[in-house]
This record gives structure tokens, C-alpha cells and sequence, in this order.
């Protein structure tokens, strides 16, 4: 697995409170829709989503105790998701949901460390990982 951060998803309780909140920091929304907020943080992507709803598909209880926040790397390829995966739990990781299509048109599996902090891997045809690894909004 490269040792690089694609994507950070904060779990948040009101999706409209929590975009004007970063919009009035001065950043700029990239590629969202109505359920997710997305910003280009440099070579890496900040994403907004509603709590209850990133905590089941990061396969986690919210039982107050998980901060809300998914990592995720990025990749070129459904083969790599499921490469990585198999990375993660050949290194001890719990497989939270394996490699599959998704709802919004890409491949994506879920892996949880031995502390329990989830990652997605995920290949999105919508978006661009660089060659030096870098994850673009948009192509």
C-alpha cells in the first residue's frame, strides 16, 4: 500500500451548517451533490457526509465513542482496491466490507486497523489519482 492520504470524511450531524462553516473559512466546495460536500485540500481531498450515514457504510457503530472520521486512499483500479484489501488484512486489518461497485458509479471496500479506524479504498472513474499520488477532483 502507498503511504499516502486520499481523501478525509468528517461525519457531521447537519450537512448545511457544516458546509457554510467551512465556506466561511474561505474554502471552496469542489464536486459535491445534495448528500456530500467535497473540498480539495491540496493533493488530497476533505469530504463532508452525514454521520449516521458514513458510519454504516465505514461498517463502524456510532456508539459515541468513533470520532466520526473515515480515512481513504484513493486508487487507479478496481484490481488495486481489492489488492490493497488483501494488503490490509494479510496485515492484520478486519475486512469491514469487501471490494464492490458502489451506489455513486465506483469500486470500494472498507478495512479497519487493529485500533479501529476505518479506510475506505476506493476507485472513483470520476476522479484522478496522479502519478505521484496525488487525488483530483476532477480529470
Amino acid at each position: 500500500m502507498e503511504q499516502r492520504l486520499s481523501l478525509v470524511t468528517l461525519g457531521v450531524a447537519d450537512l448545511d451548517r457544516a458546509r457554510a462553516f467551512y465556506e466561511a473559512l474561505g474554502w471552496r466546495r469542489g464536486d459535491d451533490n445534495d448528500d456530500v460536500v467535497f473540498f480539495q485540500a491540496g493533493g488530497m481531498v476533505v469530504a463532508l457526509w452525514d454521520r449516521a450515514a458514513l458510519a454504516e457504510d465505514s461498517a463502524v457503530e456510532d456508539t459515541g465513542g468513533w470520532g466520526g472520521v473515515t480515512l481513504a486512499l484513493n486508487v487507479r483500479s478496481p484490481e488495486e482496491v481489492d489488492d490493497v484489501l488483501e494488503q490490509a488484512r494479510t496485515a492484520g486489518a478486519v475486512i469491514g466490507r469487501p471490494g464492490a461497485e458502489t451506489f455513486w458509479g465506483g469500486y470500494s471496500g472498507v478495512f479497519i486497523d487493529p485500533d479501529g479506524h476505518p479506510w475506505e479504498v476506493a476507485h472513483n472513474p470520476f476522479w484522478t489519482v496522479t502519478d505521484d499520488g496525488r487525488t483530483l477532483l476532477r480529470g
